[in-house]
C-alpha cells in the first residue's frame, strides 16, 4: 500500500501532506504516517517549520468510523496529536474543505492554523455517540474559551472559517491553494523566529458556571435521554481545572466511557445506514433522466413545501392551482417558506428574489407543464381526485418525463394503470413540512421503468432529501406501521391507560412527541378521514378509539382550532390535559365493558415498540421495505424515532427478539386478532438470528 501521509522538504519547510481519499480520514496508516513524518522533521535540520496539509478536497474528516468499537492500534490518535504538540520547531495546519472531529484535533496540535475560505471546522464526535478523545474537549476552550466551546462541541456542530478566525480557532484566513497559503505562513514565522506555541500550555480557562450550567439545561432538554452530548460538557468543563495531561485522561476515561455505552451502537448503525439505504441493486449503473424543470400540482401545505424544497436547491418550479385565487395563496406561502429560509442564514436576501423572479412560477392550466421533466401531485387524498390530475398530466407532459404522485397511502399501481404511460410513473411520498422533513418515501409500482427509480433517487439526493425504497400497499412503510403502534396505544387508552400517561411514557423512551400530541399537530380530521376510508374494510374484531371520533364532531381538531386531546392557550407552548377527554374515553370503556386497569411507563413503552417492530417484520417479510434497515431510516428520518437507539429494527435486535417474541406472544393471549407474531420475527427467533443478518 502507498504510505498515506508524504513528507517533503521545500525552501526549508517539510511539507507533510495527507493523502488518503476519499475523506484523508485517520486511519492507522495515517496515523503511523503523521508520528513518522514528525520524527523526521525534528531530525531535519534542513526543516525550519512544517506544514501539515490535506490533499482532494478537505484536510481530514476525522476519525476512521471502521475503527469505532474495535481495539486501538498504535499509534493512538492522542499520542499523535501531542507528538505534534511537543515539535521543538513551529507546525502550521492549513485546513480546507473541512477540518472535522480528529482532523480538527491534529490542527489544534499544531501551533499555528491558517483556514482557507469555505472550510468548515467542527467535533462533531456527539453525533456518534461519543466525545472527542484526542484533546479537542482541553485544547478548543483554551483557545477559544468555555462560552464558546459549550455552543460548539455538544451541539457536534461545525463553524465556518471566518467564524473560527473571529473565535481565535484559527489564526488567519486565506483564499486559493491551501498548500500555498500554508507555505506562505510558515515561511512568515521562519522569518521571524517565531516559536513553536503549544496550545496545550494556554493556561485553563475560566470556569465559567452559568455557560455550563445553560448547556446542561439546553442539552437535557433538547436530547432527552440522550448521554454523549452532557457527556461532553463535563469534559469541556475539566479544561477549567485541570492540567493538560491530566485533562486528556478525564476526556480518555469520559470517550472510553462512551465508547461502551449502547447508544454509541445506535448512533453508529445510523450513521452506517444512512448512506447505505439508497444503494439498490435494481438501480445499479442505472442512469437518472435529466431533472431541472419540476412540475408541482397543488398549492396547499404538502405541494408548497415541495416547491420550496425544490427551490432551495436551484431546480425551476411551475405550480399548477386551480383559481388565480389559490395560485396566489400558494405563491404566498412559497414566499414566506424563503424567508424563513433567509432567516435561518440557509439563503441570502439577493438570492430568495432570484427565485421567485426566475425559478418560481404559478399557472391554472396544465399545459404550463409541457416541458416539465417531473411533475408531483400534492392534491387531496382522493383516488377520483389524483387519477383526474394524470389524465391531465398524461395529455401535457413531454414522452420520458417522470409522473409522480405524493400519496400517503393510496394504491400507485391504480394511479400509474390509469395513464397511457405506466412506466414513467413513481411515488413520491414527502414528509410534511416537506421543505424541512428529510425523508422521502420512493413508492415504486410494479411497472416502474427502473431510470425512473433512479431518476426518483436522483432527484432526493438533489433536494437533500434521505430516500427510502418502498413497495405498493396501504401506507407503504412508515404510515402502515404507525397504524399498528397508533393502534397498540389505542388499546391501551381503552385498557385504563389515559393518552396523557401514554404520551409521557413515549416521550420518556426517546420519541420526540407522543402519539395523541402528534394527532393534535398534525390534526384530528386527518385521523378522522383515514378511519372513514378503512371503514368498509376494517375486521369487526378491530378496536375503533370512538373517543377520537368524538372530538372530531365536536370540531376539536388539534392545535388548529386550540383544543384536541390537549388545550392550547395561545402565547403558551404545548397543551395541557383535559378532563373532558378523559370523560369520554371512560364513555367508551363502559360502553365496551372494559374494567380500566393501571399501566407503568416501561409496559407502554414495550407494548408500543412491540406494535411497531412486529409490524416492520412484516414489511420486510412481504418487501415492501426490502431490508431492516429502510424501516430504522424510516423511522429515524420520517417519525422522530431516537437516533441514538439506532432505529426500530436495530433496537429490538439489542434489546432481544427471543424476548420480544415472547411479549407478543403473551399479550395473545389477552388479545389474538391483534397481537399475532410477524413470521419473520418467529423465524429469525427460532433460527438464532436477528435483523441485522437481513441488512446485506
Amino acid at each position: 500500500m502507498t504510505n498515506p501521509v508524504a513528507y517533503e522538504l521545500e525552501d526549508g519547510i517539510a511539507v507533510i501532506t495527507i493523502d488518503n481519499p476519499p475523506v484523508n480520514a485517520l486511519g492507522q496508516a495515517v496515523r503511523q504516517g503523521l508520528w513518522d513524518a514528525m520524527t523526521r522533521f525534528a531530525a531535519d535540520a534542513q526543516a525550519n517549520a512544517a506544514l501539515i496539509v490535506g490533499a482532494g478536497k478537505l484536510f481530514i474528516g476525522g476519525a476512521d468510523i471502521s475503527e469505532f468499537g474495535k481495539p486501538p492500534r498504535d499509534p493512538w490518535l492522542p499520542r499523535v496529536v501531542q507528538r505534534i504538540e511537543d515539535s521543538p520547531k513551529p507546525v502550521v495546519a492549513a485546513v480546507h474543505g473541512s477540518a472535522l472531529g480528529g482532523g480538527l484535533e491534529i490542527a489544534l496540535g499544531a501551533h499555528y492554523r491558517v483556514a482557507m475560505k469555505g472550510t468548515k471546522l467542527g467535533l462533531p464526535e456527539v453525533n456518534l455517540g461519543v466525545i472527542p478523545g484526542a484533546g479537542g474537549t482541553q485544547r478548543m476552550p483554551r483557545l477559544i474559551g468555555i462560552a464558546a466551546s459549550l455552543d460548539i462541541i455538544p451541539a457536534g456542530g461545525t463553524v465556518p472559517a471566518e467564524k473560527a478566525v473571529e473565535l481565535g480557532l484559527a489564526d488567519r484566513l486565506a483564499e486559493g491553494d491551501p498548500r500555498e497559503a500554508g507555505l506562505a505562513y510558515a515561511r512568515e514565522l521562519v522569518e521571524s523566529s517565531a516559536a513553536p506555541r503549544p496550545v496545550g500550555q494556554i493556561p485553563c480557562p475560566a470556569h465559567d458556571a452559568a455557560a455550563l450550567e445553560a448547556a446542561r439545561a439546553a442539552w437535557s432538554k433538547k436530547s432527552r435521554g440522550e448521554v454523549a452530548r452532557l457527556a461532553s460538557i463535563d469534559a469541556v468543563e475539566a479544561a477549567t481545572r485541570l492540567p493538560i495531561a491530566e485533562g486528556m485522561d478525564e476526556e480518555r476515561r469520559i470517550f472510553t466511557e462512551m465508547m461502551e455505552t449502547p447508544q454509541r451502537a445506535g448512533l453508529i448503525h445510523a450513521f452506517f445506514i444512512e448512506r447505505k439505504v439508497s444503494r439498490l441493486p435494481e438501480i445499479e449503473g442505472v442512469e437518472p433522466r435529466d431533472v431541472s424543470k419540476l412540475g408541482v400540482v397543488g398549492g396547499g401545505t404538502m405541494g408548497a413545501g415541495i416547491a420550496t424544497a425544490a427551490l432551495l436547491r436551484g431546480l425551476d418550479v411551475t405550480l399548477i392551482e386551480r383559481d388565480d385565487a389559490s395560485a396566489e395563496k400558494a405563491a404566498g406561502t412559497i414566499g414566506k417558506n424563503l424567508d424563513g429560509a433567509v432567516k435561518r442564514g440557509k439563503l441570502s436576501a439577493d438570492k430568495r428574489e432570484a427565485i421567485l423572479a426566475d425559478a418560481f412560477r404559478t399557472a391554472t392550466n396544465y399545459d404550463a407543464l409541457s416541458g416539465a421533466d417531473l411533475a408531483i401531485e400534492a392534491v387531496f387524498e382522493d383516488m377520483d381526485v389524483k387519477k383526474q390530475v394524470f389524465e391531465e398530466l398524461d395529455r401535457v407532459m413531454k414522452p420520458g418525463a417522470v409522473l409522480a404522485t405524493n400519496t400517503s397511502y393510496l394504491d400507485v399501481n391504480e394511479i400509474a394503470a390509469s395513464v397511457s404511460r405506466p412506466s414513467d410513473v413513481i411515488g413520491l411520498h414527502f414528509f410534511s413540512p416537506a421543505h424541512v422533513m428529510k425523508l422521502l418515501e420512493v413508492v415504486v409500482p410494479d411497472g416502474t421503468a427502473p431510470d425512473v427509480t433512479a431518476t426518483a433517487f436522483a432527484l432526493a439526493r438533489r433536494m437533500g432529501k434521505t430516500a427510502v425504497r418502498a413497495g405498493v400497499c396501504d401506507g407503504f412503510i412508515g404510515n402502515r406501521i404507525l397504524s399498528k403502534y397508533r393502534a397498540a396505544a389505542d388499546r391501551m387508552v381503552l385498557a385504563g391507560a389515559s393518552p396523557y400517561q401514554v404520551d409521557r411514557a413515549v416521550k420518556a423512551f426517546g420519541w420526540p412527541m407522543g402519539p395523541y400530541e402528534m394527532g393534535d399537530l398534525a390534526g384530528l380530521d386527518i385521523g378522522y378521514a383515514t378511519r372513514q376510508r378503512r371503514a368498509a374494510t376494517r375486521d369487526p374484531r378491530d378496536i375503533v378509539p370512538t373517543w377520537a371520533d368524538e372530538l372530531y364532531h365536536l370540531g376539536r381538531l388539534g392545535q388548529k382550532t386550540g383544543r384536541g386531546y390537549y388545550i392550547y392557550e395561545e402565547g403558551k407552548r404545548g397543551g395541557t390535559e383535559d378532563p373532558e377527554v378523559l370523560a369520554l374515553i371512560d364513555k367508551a370503556r363502559a360502553e365496551h365493558g372494559v374494567t380500566p386497569r393501571d399501566f407503568i411507563d416501561e409496559e407502554i413503552q414495550r407494548r408500543y415498540m412491540a406494535a411497531l417492530v412486529n409490524e416492520g417484520a412484516r414489511v420486510v417479510e412481504e418487501g415492501i421495505a426490502r431490508r431492516p434497515l429502510d424501516v430504522d431510516v424510516t423511522f429515524l428520518y420520517g417519525y422522530g424515532f431516537p437516533r441514538w437507539r439506532g432505529g426500530p429494527m436495530f433496537w429490538a435486535d439489542q434489546s432481544g427478539l427471543p424476548a420480544l417474541l415472547a411479549e407478543i406472544e403473551a399479550y395473545a393471549q389477552e388479545d389474538d386478532f391483534f397481537w399475532q407474531p410477524a413470521p419473520l420475527l418467529q423465524r429469525l427467533v427460532s433460527d438464532n438470528s436477528n435483523f441485522a443478518s437481513l441488512n446485506g
